[in-house]
């Protein structure tokens, strides 16, 4: 029966017609050929509306002969849909990377049909989500058509990623390496310093949640002096390995999955993909429950170490847009942010260059016009630049400007401590 269901790329994306709403599996589990083969039709089709979250590999989706057939309707904004979000062939939904899945499960996204990428099915007709289980679970779920790219090359992951063969409708052999992000290149002396300092917050026994970039990778090569660390993260990346394989993460801290490190998806190199092919002390878990607040919370010493594009000097942080450019997502921060803010002894941390690589400062008088508030200034706490470490949590305004003002670099400390004048002292009241 299972032998029945495959399919060319070609063939399969047949099921595909005009005015559907189709999901594609995201991060290493990109199912590229699967995709090449649906925008081959463009011709063919009009109105398919495109959902994702981070893709990756070799695919794009920028070309103008694609306005009437395609909508990548963005639920995060990777690099390479930036220019589609952005323009007339896209948009993105300001959504919490937690309660994606409601989008589909309530109707609101319905999803037509889920373009997916699967490891093999073992004995049991059980494929996995491999790398990325995240929001696909509730796409699979929901979806009333599942095409499946299977990948040898895809690792087999535990958690709740299993999908019996049964529940897919075609299935696509394929074998090609899954997309890989090596963060351990982009590295200078700011990122270097900034994971030091980000370090030096992280206590014995604590569970992580590192997000997307280098400075979470430089933060995991200062851990090798911690003991009994855990893992609860919406992502996971290369770093981790040398501290799971030295023992200094071992999760015996944790209060629940206690003994395992979860994650949502990873992105990384083979060597990350080959760490977590058929390792019970991974779970890739559904990002309902990852991302969810009072998961994160029952962990002690949760946390949560994520970035910024700018944060003003009352803290409110932007980490979605450069103005009205939509260069991300909200994604997980808030979540991870509010969670780690709620568990005992847990830590909130926002760590980012005091200056962008065109020098201009990160730490701004006030958020360029059209940005949007990713982390409000009621959620902030810890804020870490190259120049140092201050918590925000239980500062008044005229405080928190002085603060972030000293982790500002040292060439642009005039001109914010005049905006700071200008903001609270100028004004005399009278008498």
């Amino acid at each position: 029966m299972t032998a029945q269901k495959y399919r060319t790329a070609a063939e399969a994306v047949q099921l595909i017609q005009s005015n559907q709403r189709v999901f594609l599996h995201g991060s290493a589990a990109t199912p590229v050929h699967l995709i090449k083969a649906l925008l081959a039709r463009h011709a063919e089709l009009n109105n398919v509306e495109l959902v994702s979250i981070t893709t990756l590999g070799d695919v794009d989706f920028n070309k103008s002969e694609y306005l009437n057939s395609f909508f990548f309707n963005s639920l995060f904004v990777s690099a390479n849909v930036r220019n589609v979000a952005n323009s007339e062939l896209g948009d993105y939904v300001p959504v919490f990377l937690s309660q994606i899945p409601q989008l589909f499960k309530r109707n609101i996204l319905p999803i037509d049909v889920a373009l997916i990428q699967v490891s093999p099915p073992d004995r049991h007709g059980f494929c996995t989500l491999g790398t990325s289980v995240d929001i696909a679970r509730a796409a699979v779920d929901t979806a009333r058509i599942i095409i499946a790219q299977v990948n040898p090359q895809m690792p087999r992951t535990h958690g709740d990623g299993f999908i019996h063969v049964n529940k897919i409708d075609v299935l696509v052999e394929h074998d090609s390496a899954l997309p890989e992000v090596d963060y351990s290149s982009k590295v200078n002396a700011a990122i270097a310093q900034i994971g030091k300092n980000v370090a030096s917050l992280i206590e014995d026994g604590a569970t992580l949640q590192m997000g997307i970039g280098n400075i979470p990778d430089q933060v995991l090569k200062n851990l090798t002096g911690h003991k009994n660390l855990g893992i609860h993260t919406e992502m996971l990346s290369d770093g981790v390995i040398p501290l799971i394989e030295q023992g200094i993460i071992n999760n015996s801290c944790k209060k629940v999955n206690v003994g395992r490190s979860v994650t949502g998806f990873m992105a990384g190199t083979r060597k990350l993909y080959d760490f977590v092919n058929d390792n019970p002390a991974i779970r890739v878990m559904a990002i309902e429950y990852v991302n969810d607040t009072s998961v994160i919370r029952q962990n002690p010493r949760a946390t949560a170490i994520n970035s910024a594009i700018e944060i003003d000097l009352t803290g409110q942080i932007c980490a979605d847009s450069i103005g009205t450019y939509q260069y991300s997502g909200i994604g997980g921060q808030m979540d991870f942010m509010r969670g780690a803010s709620l568990s005992d002894d847990g830590k909130p941390i926002i760590a980012m260059a005091s200056t962008t690589s065109k020098g201009l400062s990160r730490i701004v008088p006030f958020l360029k016009e059209g940005a949007g508030v990713v982390t409000t200034r009621g959620h902030v706490h810890w804020v870490v630049t190259e120049y140092g470490i201050t918590d925000l949590f239980g500062k008044n305004l005229k405080q928190r400007a002085k603060a972030l003002i000293e982790l500002a670099h040292p060439d642009h400390r005039e001109e914010l401590s005049k905006a700071v004048w200008e903001r609270f002292y100028k004004t005399v009241l009278s008498s």
